[in-house]
């Protein structure tokens, strides 16, 4: 029991000691508190100063570009359809896909043999309508002789008639006489009718022999065409392709055989917005005829052609917008039908304008300016055109001014900065702050025999590339270093 006594009589006595300094603790950190807050000290704060690049308004001319994508196609293209079934008897050697053919030349030849056989018919057919309409002539005129004939003894019976009267009258003649001779005179007139019928009848028989002449004309023509359908030629100098006839083959009419294109006859088709479509259009209302660049990505060289734009497409089309032009190229080398291309068209010129970084401008259409005593103040100006990664806006107002070229959440009105750009204005004059500057030299590297031999193998194999630029390329293949973007574009075509 003394043990158990004790031992709570110490239990108490620690409960109370930690009251005491918990209590004390507390104390002091609120004497503390209060202390600081009597204390309180008021530091002045300093104005934060934010550094900014900016560029200078410069007013003056842009000539804006649209950027979008077309497709290469020959203004002049044929289908090669069979003219008539049957079967293919001979074939060109050049006709072929990709081969080059003249106009006029014998592209495939379906077998002629009944086409041939009526034609022959229809000449002897010709022949005995012309040997017809001769022995027609022939019997007209001898009839028209006989008419003649007919005619002058009618007129030799109606003299001898009056004669016989002028007798009668002076007594000297008969009764029986006159009546003999007025017979033989009607006898003499109705000869001569008969003789007219035949006439008529003669002129119908050459009339239908003229017509019959002319069928066989006719029917000779159609024979000879419905030969010539037998044969299938080149209508045009251009190339052919997609073949799909072999010798011997047989065709049904109107078969599609291949297709003849005209390589020297290309344009491009792109499709703008009606936006950008009513930029290309004059006061009246007419498209005008703005100048156009093709592009053609081919390895590390890049095929350019040039062109101006000739007629928009009369539809939309269905589930289509804006609208289709066409543009007519001047020079198309290494370029084919279906190449997918990009095309820059340039706008008529705007003059008064100012082309800004994209960075420089908020959804507002507003922009920070650089006024006095280095605070930014916010303008407002008119967007015109967005050019890539740039501006093109109205210079009304800023003309002249320094313009915050990238804006942050940091900066805003009233908010005083550093220009970084002016400060670097002695070093780089005469230098365009948002002109990029020239790259140095291409990464070059060496080549493994094994690789150098893959890439070589790939560019003869590339049949759409021009001669000329094979051929470079090639020889920059075959030097000692490469150029490091040449042989990562050229793997990356062959899956390298």
């Amino acid at each position: 029991m003394l043990f158990l006594r004790r031992s709570l009589t110490g239990l108490f006595l620690l409960s109370l000691t930690l009251g005491l300094l918990a209590y004390a603790g507390g104390v002091f950190f609120d004497a503390l508190e209060e202390r600081a807050n009597r204390e309180s000290r008021q530091r002045p704060a300093r104005e934060r100063i934010i550094s900014v690049n900016s560029v200078e308004a410069q007013p003056g001319s842009v000539i804006p570009v649209i950027s979008t994508f077309g497709e290469i196609q020959s203004r002049r293209s044929l289908e090669i359809r069979a003219g008539t079934g049957g079967r293919i008897v001979q074939l060109s050697e050049n006709f072929e896909s990709g081969a080059q053919v003249e106009a006029g030349a014998l592209l495939a030849l379906v077998d002629p043999k009944d086409a041939e056989s009526a034609v022959e018919v229809a000449r002897t057919d010709l022949e005995e309508a012309e040997t017809e309409l001769a022995d027609a002539e022939r019997n007209l005129a001898l009839v028209r002789d006989e008419l003649a004939a007919t005619q002058a003894q009618a007129d030799l019976r109606t003299q001898a008639l009056q004669r016989q009267r002028d007798l009668a009258a002076r007594g000297v003649g008969t009764e029986a006489a006159v009546e003999t001779a007025a017979l033989a005179e009607a006898s003499a007139k109705q000869a001569v009718v008969g003789r007219r019928m035949s006439e008529a009848a003669a002129e119908t028989r050459v009339g239908q022999a003229k017509s019959r002449l002319n069928r066989e004309k006719l029917a000779l023509a159609v024979a000879l065409r419905d030969l010539e359908d037998h044969e299938v030629r080149a209508t045009f100098n251009g190339t052919l392709s997609d073949v799909t006839v072999v010798e011997g083959g047989l065709v049904s009419q109107n078969e599609r055989l291949g297709a003849l294109i005209d390589p020297t006859a290309l344009e491009v088709a792109f499709r703008l917005s009606t936006t950008q479509y009513a930029r290309l259009l004059d006061d009246a209302g007419d498209l005008i005829g703005a100048p156009v660049r093709v592009t053609l990505d081919v390895l590390e060289l890049d095929l350019e052609a040039t062109g101006r734009i000739t007629r928009v497409n009369a539809l939309v089309g269905e589930g289509q917008t804006g609208r289709q032009l066409f543009a007519r190229l001047d020079q198309f080398a290494g370029f084919r039908p279906g190449d997918f291309v990009s095309v820059s068209i340039e706008e008529p010129e705007l003059r008064g304008v100012v082309r800004l970084p994209a960075t420089a401008l908020d959804a507002a259409n507003t922009v920070l300016v650089i006024g006095e005593d280095s605070r930014l103040e916010v303008a407002e100006v008119s967007l015109l055109r967005r050019q890539g990664d740039d501006v093109i806006v109205r210079a009304d107002d800023i003309a002249g001014a320094r313009i915050v070229a990238e804006r942050t959440p940091l900066i805003g009105p009233g908010i005083r900065v550093k220009d970084l750009s002016a400060d670097r204005a002695p070093e780089m004059a005469g230098t365009d702050a948002t002109t990029p500057q020239p790259m140095g030299e291409d990464e070059t590297v060496e080549l493994t025999d094994e690789r150098r031999a893959a890439l070589i193998a790939a560019v003869e194999g590339n049949t759409r590339m021009p001669a000329d630029a094979k051929e470079r390329i090639l020889s920059r293949l075959r030097q000692d270093r490469v150029p490091a973007s040449m042989v990562e574009r050229i793997e990356s075509r062959m899956g390298g």
